[in-house]
């Protein structure tokens, strides 16, 4: 099948042993009780096989709602799935999954959701340091906090908890370039983060990609590290990488080493697909290419 028939969300690319695996949030059942998670495969980034069910909820799993935004990082040999789960009784999150294979089958490796238990967290990624520690990079929900937030916690080296308190990278309302709020019925003024996914320049220097809304829908946006690392301030890009209708990104590398940015358009539900951007990497940050 093509692109075009693919109907996810959150769309995320592994390349491995010259194949290419695409992970993402099942359309159909994003805003209801869902199942589990699908993985596309692809030689070429046109044709695709699929979808494999990669991840099923046990029968005892701890989150009966949401499955979202899927990422399988390999790390020390083995394949890590983020993903986030929300339940009906607590707090939802982003947990860990492990398997031995791209394909699954992913079982829980985290107990429960490593984000913090009283906050409402999604969209967690992966991120190593220079010093080789490993993170795990989130959103503090706007829902509970209304101007949301990514934040960072340092995992434990097999990557089953967290070992830090959450570090605040920075706040939603920060982007005062082109951000918009949403219009919901919670009271205030309510701004949001999705999606964060981090890139390393040629330079050292740590570019960090998040969506939000902006005058033309959902965005794809940019911020930079002051110091080459999580910890460091973070400036907003006043130019967006996407900005209109489509977003949740992340950046991968073709087989022929070229650069790509990857996210589903139409922000629309059930008619939202994965897109490909060639990427430019120039001036210190990143362009799609052509524009």
């Amino acid at each position: 099948m093509n692109l075009e028939r693919i109907n996810i969300r959150d769309p995320f690319i592994l390349v491995n042993e010259e194949k290419y695996y695409m992970y993402g949030t099942r359309a159909e059942t994003c805003w209801t009780s869902a199942t589990g998670f699908d993985c596309y495969i692809s030689e070429d980034l046109e044709n695709w096989n699929g979808p494999y069910e990669v991840f099923h909820k046990p029968e005892d799993f701890w989150a009966d709602l949401n499955c979202w935004a899927p990422e399988v990082h390999k790390y020390n040999g083995s394949y890590y799935m983020f993903a986030t789960f929300k339940d009906s009784h607590s707090h939802g999150g982003t947990a860990i999954l492990k398997a031995d294979h791209p394909l699954g089958p992913f079982i829980p490796h985290s107990e429960k959701q490593i984000t913090p238990q009283d906050w409402e967290c999604i969209d967690g990624t992966f991120y190593v340091s220079p010093e080789g520690k490993p993170y795990m990079v989130f959103v503090h929900e706007w829902v509970q906090i209304s101007d949301g937030s990514i934040c960072a916690v340092e995992l434990s080296l097999d990557l089953k908890q967290a070992v830090s308190e959450p570090i605040l990278l920075f706040h939603a309302s920060e982007a005062k370039g082109w951000i918009v709020p949403v219009k919901n019925k919670r009271p205030g003024t309510n701004y949001v983060t999705d999606g964060p996914f981090l890139y390393r320049a040629k330079s050292g220097r740590l570019i960090l990609l998040w969506s939000s809304f902006g005058k033309e829908g959902y965005t794809q946006a940019l911020a930079y590290s002051g110091n080459g690392d999580i910890t460091g301030k973070w400036a907003q890009d006043d130019r967006l990488l996407f900005e209109k209708d489509g977003g949740h990104g992340m950046i991968f590398k073709n087989l022929s080493g070229e650069l790509y940015l990857t996210l589903h358009t139409p922000n629309e539900h059930l008619k939202e697909h994965p897109v490909f951007y060639k990427l430019e990497e120039t001036d210190d940050t990143l362009w799609v290419s052509g524009t």
